[in-house]
């Protein structure tokens, strides 16, 4: 009869077979070694080996996008959606609507660099604040090139940045707001705009004041661990930029009014009715502290009437506390 222990092992071995597509291995060639994977899956690690990832859409409002595609650092008009479907108009988002007129700031998520051990070096013109993301911006220019970056913690005006795609033999010594591989990352390094398929943009960790980790090399891939304890196996060659973003107060910022929250562009919660789901228990008073036991008697007096009813002989007595 076979122990728990060895029937756990057994699921997880089976379990290791789904991890991906793998090729039917013949009867008499020898079955590959599942500790890889087996150490894969005890480091609960998320693969990137799917298809890219479309972009998920926007129900707060609509880009007008120049018409020849060209980047451009000019502000782009928007139309608000107020949390419908741009093409059906059906309301999907019911907590978005108002807001304050804003203008969008296009931000270039790609940092690719030269791959021969070179460097892309950029000039911070200004780090300013954008009202359609938590995070600040940086306008960096190389050359008569300008565009829009998202802005680390201490990155201020007058900054030199660096982009690289060159991945050495020993690790780099990284600066804060340069871009690498994260291949060429030293363990323990704070990155964020994080890209999961090499070349496709930055896709994890934009938020104010977040910062992933790089921890550390299984095989062919760079595990890093994501503001959510959320690890992720990368290609080596997929690019991230090094320190932690900007604003990190962001979270701790009180809103103040509920006409503050219209100006952010969030309609306004009634509070007239909650589904009562038990997340905050049940409103029982509790009982009065007693005072102790007693310590005397009770003296009780019996009265007697002196006209009893007719009807009824069970009211002829009657007791009353003194």
């Amino acid at each position: 009869m076979a122990s728990v222990r060895g029937v756990a092992l057994l699921g997880r071995r089976l379990g290791c077979l789904t991890l991906g597509a793998s090729p039917a291995w013949p009867l008499h060639a020898p079955a590959p070694s599942l500790q890889p994977a087996l150490l894969v899956r005890s480091f609960n690690i998320y693969h990137i080996d799917r298809p890219k990832p479309s972009d998920k859409k926007n129900f707060r409002y609509t880009v007008h996008y120049p018409e020849d595609g060209q980047y451009t650092v000019k502000p782009l008009k928007t139309n608000k959606l107020g949390g419908r479907d741009p093409e059906t108009g059906r309301l999907i988002v019911g907590t978005l609507g108002g807001g304050a007129k804003r203008n969008y700031r296009w931000i270039d998520w790609f940092r690719t660099g030269p791959t021969d051990g070179t460097f892309l070096d950029e000039r911070v013109i200004n780090v300013q604040y954008d009202p359609n993301r938590s995070a600040r911006i940086a306008l960096v220019a190389t050359g008569d090139n300008l565009r829009y970056l998202l802005a680390s913690d201490n990155m201020k005006k007058g900054d030199l940045i660096r982009t690289s795609g060159y991945i050495p033999r020993i690790p780099v010594r990284p600066k804060e707001g340069d871009a690498y591989p994260v291949g060429a990352l030293p363990q323990g390094t704070q990155v964020h705009c994080v890209e999961i398929v090499p070349g496709d943009g930055a896709r994890m960790v934009k938020a104010a004041g977040t910062s992933g980790l790089v921890m550390r090399k299984i095989g062919k891939k760079v595990v890093v661990q994501l503001p959510s304890k959320r690890e992720l196996a990368l290609d080596p060659k997929c690019m991230a930029t090094v320190g932690r973003l900007s604003n990190p107060t962001h979270g701790q910022q009180h809103v103040g009014s509920a006409q503050r929250r219209r100006w952010l562009g969030r309609r306004p919660a009634s509070g007239l009715w909650q589904r009562k789901d038990g997340y905050r228990g049940r409103k029982i008073k509790p009982l009065p502290p007693r005072a102790g036991p007693r310590t005397k008697d009770v003296t009780y007096s019996q009265f007697i009437a002196t006209k009893p009813r007719k009807k009824s002989s069970k009211h002829r007595g009657v007791l009353s506390k003194l």
